[in-house]
Order: C-alpha cells, then sequence, then structure tokens
C-alpha cells in the first residue's frame, strides 16, 4: 500500500511547502484538489498549484483528488496535464469524477449539471485525453465532441499514459464498469438507501472481484490502483496502523489522508508524523 496525504489549504506557495514536507516525511503522494467558486472559500488552480508542487519534490506522485473534466475542455485537459507529466519527470496521477455541482462554475455559467450528460462528458473526455497522449493523429466523433485529427507532442513521460483513476459509486455497475477500464477507482460505497458510508475491506475485496472479471473481459492487462480516503491520527501510531491495515490486506494500493475540515497547522501536523505502518516491508508499485 502507498499513502498519500491531500493538502486541502494554504496559498500556493504553503501547499507546495507541504508537498515537500510530505515527501521528508516519508509520504508517497501529494494532491491538491479542484473548485473553482465553492462560496466564501479561498481557491486556486490545481494545476498551478502541483507546478509548485513538482518544483519542490522529487519523488511523490502528484495530483488532484479530483479534477472535474466535465467542466473542461477535453484537449486543454489533456495538454495541461501533459505538461504538468513532463515538469514532475513522469509523477502525475489524473483522478477525476463528474464534479460537484455544488461548485458555481457548472450550473451558474450553463455547464451540464445532470448526472447523464456529466457522464457522458467523462466517458468522451477520457477517450480523447488518451488518444491524443498517443502522440499520433487523432480526430474524434461523439456526441458531445466532434473534431478532425491533431497531433499532440510530446508524448507524455509515461507510459503507456498518465495513469488515470475514475471515481466509482459501488455497487453501480455502470460507474464501476467506467473506473475498471482505466487504471484505478476512488470508490464511493452507497447502502441500500443510498447513504454514503465508509469503505470497509469487505467492499474492497467485492470492487476488486468486480474489476477483475470486467478487465478479464475487455481483455485489459496491467496494475489497476483501489484508492481509500479517510483520517487517521497523527499522535498515535497504533490507531492509525490499526485503521489503515485491513483495508491493505483486503488489496487497497491506496490510502489518501483526507481530512477536509483541517487547517494548515493540522496538516502540517499530519504530514509531519508520516504515513501510518501498515508492517509492509516494501510497497508494491502502481
Amino acid at each position: 500500500m502507498k499513502f498519500g496525504v491531500i493538502i486541502t489549504t494554504g496559498d500556493p506557495r504553503t501547499m507546495a511547502d507541504l508537498a515537500a514536507a510530505a515527501e521528508s516525511a516519508g509520504w508517497d503522494g501529494a494532491f491538491a484538489w479542484d473548485g473553482v467558486s465553492l462560496g466564501e472559500m479561498e481557491l486556486f488552480d490545481p494545476w498551478v498549484v502541483l507546478a509548485g508542487m513538482a518544483m519542490r519534490t522529487e519523488r511523490i506522485r502528484l495530483g488532484a483528488i479530483v479534477f472535474a473534466p466535465t467542466r473542461r475542455r477535453p484537449w486543454k485537459l489533456a495538454r495541461e496535464a501533459l505538461t504538468l507529466d513532463h515538469l514532475s519527470n513522469g509523477r502525475l496521477i489524473l483522478p477525476v469524477g463528474l464534479g460537484t455541482t455544488d461548485d458555481a462554475a457548472f450550473g451558474n455559467v450553463g455547464e451540464p449539471t445532470d448526472l447523464r450528460t456529466r457522464a457522458e462528458l467523462l466517458d468522451e473526455t477520457l477517450a480523447i485525453v488518451d488518444g491524443l497522449w498517443s502522440g499520433e493523429p487523432f480526430g474524434f466523433e461523439g456526441q458531445h465532441y466532434r473534431f478532425g485529427p491533431m497531433t499532440f507532442r510530446p508524448r507524455p513521460v509515461q507510459q503507456p499514459r498518465i495513469p488515470i483513476w475514475v471515481v466509482g459509486v459501488w455497487p453501480s455497475p455502470r460507474s464501476m464498469g467506467r473506473a475498471a477500464a482505466w487504471d484505478g477507482v476512488v470508490p464511493q460505497v452507497r447502502n441500500a438507501e443510498g447513504a454514503g458510508v465508509a469503505t470497509t475491506a469487505e467492499h474492497i475485496q467485492e470492487i476488486l472481484g468486480f474489476a477483475q472479471h470486467q478487465r478479464e473481459a475487455a481483455g485489459r492487462r496491467g496494475p489497476w490502483d483501489l484508492i481509500v480516503e479517510g483520517t487517521t491520527p497523527p499522535d498515535d501510531p497504533d490507531a492509525a496502523a490499526a485503521r489503515v491495515r485491513p483495508l491493505a490486506a483486503a488489496g487497497a494500493t491506496w490510502w489518501i489522508e483526507s481530512d477536509w475540515q483541517a487547517d494548515v497547522t493540522a496538516v502540517r501536523r499530519r504530514i509531519a508524523a508520516g504515513p501510518p505502518s501498515v508492517g509492509v516491508a516494501e510497497r508494491p508499485q502502481s
């Protein structure tokens, strides 16, 4: 299992400093987040923040939990991700989802908000960025996007592509099927009433079984990540390990420390304490 932390607060310089601190403390990933207008919150562009993080670090993986491609032009997203991949020397991960419509940069500015349309846009966007990253002439004919062949150079540092993690709602076959088609899933588990619940070891085993069947049926090969978000205490290593260990044993490949209410001091404190220890001598490569 690998360990990342979402840096949810601070100005761009502070967020870059926190990413450097995370690398020094032994974390495997530092993640920003993607928002445009959420009430009175102070928000910064994730690509600019990630560029700052890339310049302050050398080892850790970088990304945002999660990008909302449904309000981005696919070719612009492809170029932004390609650029950050080169700037970081191949350390970018691209987690994506439908986006939260609480952001005023959806319905307030005329972007589609209905679930079906956002899902269609996400599917087409992922097909487009993957095609453009090939470095070969690529055109597209979809329901929402159509364009003639164009060539993107250079290709990404990472091959066959920059890893794409997709938010998947469990146990929705359609949502999870989308995630199984790419490089990993950030699961959102719902109970029978549709309410969100914490991801358990049992959920992880069920999700992995579903994804394995889907990927084998489609002839897909290669690693596939399962990412779990949550919080662990910075001052109780045993409790932190106990929280994460059963998830690692069930097959989760990433734990992302995600305290969305933390201020800069709390984020810095959690980072400095280091990632939870699950007693694994060597972490698998994703």
